[in-house]
C-alpha cells in the first residue's frame, strides 16, 4: 500500500489513540471522527491529523477507514448511520475492523460494505494500551488473502505479530475464543486469590505456587501487580467490557451449538461485578469477589 495512503480512523480511545500516533509516527496522512468519546487529541492534531465531523465526510477523504470502537453496535452505528461510513465510501476504498465483534455482525456490515464498492477486513486487536502507542500490537485477520496481502505493510505500521485467521468474520471469531480463555483466566485467579484471602494464605506464598506450577502465564504476570501492590496498569480492561465480549463469545458458542457451561459461568462471574462496578478494571474484580 502507498506510503501517502490516506487513513480515517473512527474511535481514537485507549486503544485507537496509539494506532492514530503510530501511523503518524509512520508519516501516513491521518484524518479522525470528532467524537466525545476520544482520549484527547491535541497530540494527534500537533502531529497533523486532523478532526472530520462525521463518519460519511472521513470515509469520503480516505483510502482506508480503521474503526476502532466498543463492539458490534458501535460498528454498525458508524457504518450505516445516515452521515455513516457507507453514505460517503469512495469505490476500492478499504475499511478495516479492529474492535472486538461479533462475527455474524461483522459477515453482515462486510456484505454491505463489499455491495458499495468497497473491501473490508476485521483485524480486531490483542495486547495492551502500552503496545499499541508502541505500534507493537497483536491482529487477528479475517479477509480475503489478497487483501491481506495488500494491507499487511499498513497493518505492520501499528502491529508487531500479524496472523491471517482466515476469511472475514475469522478475525473476530478468533479474538472471542482468545478473550474467552484470557478472561476465563482471569476470572479463575481473581477467584481463587479472594479464597486463598479467607483461608489465610500468605499472598506472597500463593504468588510463589502459582507462578511456579500451572497458574504461571500472561495473565497472571498482568494480575500480579494488583495482588501485590494495587497496581492496576498492566490490565486496562473494563469489567463493563470483559463481559461484553464473554456475552458475545457465548452467543457465538449458541449459534454454533457448541458447548458454553463454563463460559457461561465466567460470564455470570463477570455479569455479578458489573452490577457492583462495572467500570473499574479486572483486576479489581479480585476485590468484588473478596468483599
Amino acid at each position: 500500500m502507498a506510503h501517502e495512503q490516506r487513513i480515517g480512523m473512527i474511535g481514537v480511545g485507549l486503544m485507537g489513540h496509539g494506532i492514530a500516533s503510530s501511523l503518524l509516527r509512520h508519516g501516513l496522512p491521518l484524518s479522525f471522527l470528532d467524537h466525545p468519546g476520544n482520549r484527547p487529541t491535541a497530540d494527534l492534531i500537533a502531529a497533523g491529523a486532523r478532526a472530520v465531523a462525521s463518519g460519511a465526510a472521513l470515509a469520503g477523504v480516505s483510502d482506508v477507514v480503521i474503526l476502532c470502537v466498543t463492539g458490534s453496535a458501535e460498528v454498525e452505528d458508524s457504518v450505516f448511520r445516515d452521515d455513516g461510513v457507507l453514505a460517503g465510501l469512495r469505490p476500492g476504498s478499504v475499511v478495516i475492523d479492529c474492535s472486538t465483534a461479533m462475527p455474524s455482525s461483522t459477515v453482515r456490515v462486510a456484505a454491505a460494505i463489499e455491495a458499495a464498492g468497497g473491501r473490508f477486513m476485521d483485524a480486531p486487536m490483542t495486547r495492551t494500551p502500552k503496545e499499541a502507542a508502541e505500534g507493537k500490537l497483536n491482529l487477528i485477520v479475517g479477509s480475503d488473502p489478497a487483501l491481506f496481502a495488500e494491507c499487511r505493510p499498513l497493518l505492520a505500521r501499528f502491529a508487531e505479530n500479524i496472523v491471517h485467521a482466515g476469511p472475514v468474520g475469522s478475525g473476530h471469531a478468533l479474538k472471542l475464543l482468545h478473550n474467552f480463555v484470557s478472561l476465563g483466566f482471569a476470572a479463575v485467579l481473581a477467584e481463587a486469590t479472594a479464597c486463598a484471602r479467607r483461608a489465610g494464605v500468605d499472598t506472597d506464598v500463593l504468588l510463589q505456587v502459582l507462578a511456579k506450577g500451572g497458574g504461571g502465564g500472561v495473565v497472571f504476570e498482568r494480575l500480579r501487580p494488583f495482588i501485590e501492590v494495587r497496581d492496576d496498569s498492566g490490565f486496562r480492561f473494563t469489567i463493563a467490557n470483559a463481559l461484553k465480549d464473554m456475552g458475545y463469545y457465548t452467543a457465538m458458542a449458541g449459534e454454533r451449538g457448541a458447548a458454553s457451561v463454563t463460559a457461561e459461568a465466567v460470564r455470570e462471574t463477570y455479569a455479578r461485578a458489573a452490577r457492583k462496578h462495572g467500570g473499574s478494571t479486572v483486576p479489581a474484580l479480585i476485590d468484588l469477589l473478596s468483599s
